[in-house]
């Protein structure tokens, strides 16, 4: 779960002994020692990598103890590094826990004087738990943070029923656990299809709460922002979208944070949803974001390939076996070595005199020793290193009671890494103490609220739009307009030279505008799309999609429960109702279907029961 900048931070921090129980040091200090033994880039790729570990906001578990400005979630830099100091934190420090007992391979580092680890014991799945972002050579990974507890949970259930599926550990982990918190509204079936197959993403937005005011006003609070958006910029974007003027329904926001996030939105009126004009603000800003999942890591055998939630911890608890027996095989040696070098001194204690005696009168002592009593290099060097106080009576005793004890520790180690069950319940034991430690109290507490997938809140468009009345103009040859205010039917109008009036509507600009056309098709246009102002408007034709030989036979406001009736020159038609016209495309909706030769010539608002229509003349009238 780390790049390896990281993991040569944390080894060289190791290796300088800032572990959570010593002081800080000046950061300039390991940076350079990175830089000069490990990771030969530049110091301030290095130091970004570190602060980044120390940021409580972009890291879930921190595994850099920070002292000074290490910048905030505003976006704001952190100070220079010969100004901040660091140390690890108890996460950092499970993540290294057995690296001096050869629990992984170390490598020379890049110029051959150093070694550095591969990978880390890592008893913690920092993987998961802080997640990973980042772009290699063709490919990419994005892997959001999880809550440690919850992932523990599952790795215990994994190792007890192996069998175990992705559902089956979706019981354990309820999703991404973000630092900054935030509302997770995704459908537990894409949970589900994302942890599955390892690719997929998650919707996150901030949490808010509606504050009561005096006189039935009210206000919006946002305590929690999503992940990796910087407050400042948010705030910027919010204030440009209100001087755009598409967030209608907002009246005013201010930042009222102090290291906790306040964010006030003001509603333009006391008469709006609050839930509605919250919904039209997640959806123009970063109040709403999606964090991808792409799983895509580097296996046990290096080899690249995306993963879902149930393999990642699989590989992680095989690792886990793997140091485990590694260090209990090193822990092995050692006691076979001590145990040799006890059994040496018990040899000692017995013939004492004897020993003294080869000590002080042979020329080589040591090949005397070892032919005398059968002792082994080492343990004939170990009595000649041997100190004279060591010699008192006590001490006999403490090595039986060492050696004693070792051969008991030492059975116990055989007995585990013969055994696979031992080790597994070995390594559940891990778990459950790693999960003591980091998964209860204010750090393993989940923050990331888990919602729902989101009712549709149905936005009306309308409420986008500035109410104000406007009046459409239509010219003969097919010029739209729109004017301030309503104008009386017999005002003034200019057109271009030859063209003139064709029909005039009154509107508001929260209004739909149908045209019916000779071809029998109806368009709809949003009257405050219309072009306004002084000049001559725009052709309809580059409105809609409407070919030269069609002409505009109506034009009117659409309203909700009008009848129309529409009809051909060649007397065909029937009544429609007012929703049937509205067209949502460009390309408009055919209503009436003409024959060739023959185009429609009427669109009319139908009331009382019966049509009366003229000819040569006559008329007639029908129900």
């Amino acid at each position: 779960g780390l790049k390896p900048v990281h993991r040569r931070l944390l080894y060289a921090m190791h290796q300088l002994k800032l572990d959570p129980a010593a002081g800080f040091k000046k950061c300039a200090r390991f940076v350079g020692d990175v830089m000069g033994k490990y990771h030969p880039h530049g110091d301030s790729s290095i130091y970004d990598a570190l602060v980044r570990q120390a940021q409580e906001f972009a890291a879930r578990y921190t595994l850099v103890d920070g002292q000074g400005n290490f910048g905030n979630i505003d976006g704001d830099n952190p100070a220079a590094m010969r100004y901040t100091e660091a140390r690890l934190t108890e996460v950092a420090q499970a993540l290294l826990d057995g690296i001096e007992e050869d629990a992984v391979d170390f490598r020379a580092t890049y110029d051959g004087e150093e070694r550095e680890p591969l990978v880390l014991p890592a008893a913690f799945p920092n993987l998961l738990a802080n997640g990973a972002a980042g772009i290699a050579v063709g490919m990419a990974t994005s892997i959001p943070p999880h809550n440690a507890g919850e992932l523990l949970t599952a790795a215990v259930a994994l190792v007890r029923d192996p069998e175990a599926t992705t559902e089956d550990l979706l019981r354990h982990v309820k999703g991404p656990d973000f630092p900054t918190g935030g509302i997770l509204v995704e459908s537990a079936e894409a949970l589900a299809e994302a942890y599955r197959t390892g690719r997929g993403g998650f919707r996150l937005r901030a949490k808010w709460h509606e504050e009561k005011l005096k006189n039935g006003t009210w206000r919006v609070i946002i305590t929690e922002i999503p992940y990796q958006v910087q407050k400042g910029k948010l705030i910027e974007q919010l204030a440009a979208l209100m001087e755009e003027k598409k967030l209608p329904l907002l009246g005013d926001v201010r930042d009222e944070s102090t290291d906790v996030i306040r964010l006030v939105m003001e509603p333009k009126s006391r008469t709006v949803d609050a839930r509605m004009m919250m919904e039209t603000v997640f959806r123009a800003s970063a109040l709403e974001t999606r964090f991808p999942l792409n799983l895509n890591v580097l296996d046990a055998d290096r080899t690249p390939r995306v993963m879902g939630l149930k393999e990642a911890l699989r590989a992680w608890l095989d690792h886990r076996q793997v140091v485990l027996v590694r260090r209990s095989e090193h822990r092995l040696a050692a006691i076979a070595r001590r145990l040799e070098i006890l059994d040496g001194y018990l040899i000692v204690y017995l013939n004492l005199d004897e020993v003294i005696r080869i000590v002080r009168e042979e020329e080589k002592p040591k090949e005397a020793l070892m032919a005398t009593f059968s002792l082994t290099d080492l343990q004939a060097t170990s009595i000649l290193d041997m100190r004279l106080r060591n010699l008192r009576k006590l001490e006999e005793m403490e090595l039986r009671k060492e050696h004693k004890k070792l051969s008991a520790e030492q059975k116990k180690l055989q007995a585990l890494v013969k055994s696979r069950d031992k080790q597994w319940d070995a390594i559940v034991e891990e778990l459950e103490a790693t999960r003591a430690k980091f998964g209860d109290g204010a750090l393993g507490k989940r923050r990331t609220e888990i919602g729902k997938a989101l009712p549709e809140i149905a936005v009306d468009e309308t409420a986008f739009v500035e109410k104000e009345p406007i009046t459409v103009i239509l010219s003969e040859k097919g010029w739209i307009r729109a004017v301030k205010g309503h104008l009386p039917d017999d005002a003034e109008l200019k057109f271009k030279e030859g063209d003139s009036l064709h029909g005039l509507v009154h509107a508001q600009t929260t209004d739909r505008i149908v045209l019916f056309s000779t071809s029998g098709k109806s368009y709809a246009l949003k009257a405050d799309a219309l072009p306004r102002g002084r000049g001559d408007g725009q052709p309809v034709r580059l409105l809609v999609e409407m070919t030269n030989e069609d002409a505009v036979v109506a034009m009117f406001v659409h309203q909700d429960g009008v009848k129309w009736l529409v009809a051909s020159t060649d007397g065909k038609g029937f009544v429609v109702r007012g929703e049937e016209l509205l067209a949502e495309k460009r390309t408009g909706k055919q209503v009436l279907l003409v024959e060739s030769g023959k185009e429609a010539c009427v669109c009319t608002p139908v009331e009382g029961d019966s049509v009366a229509v003229t000819a040569n003349d006559r008329l007639l009238v029908f129900p």
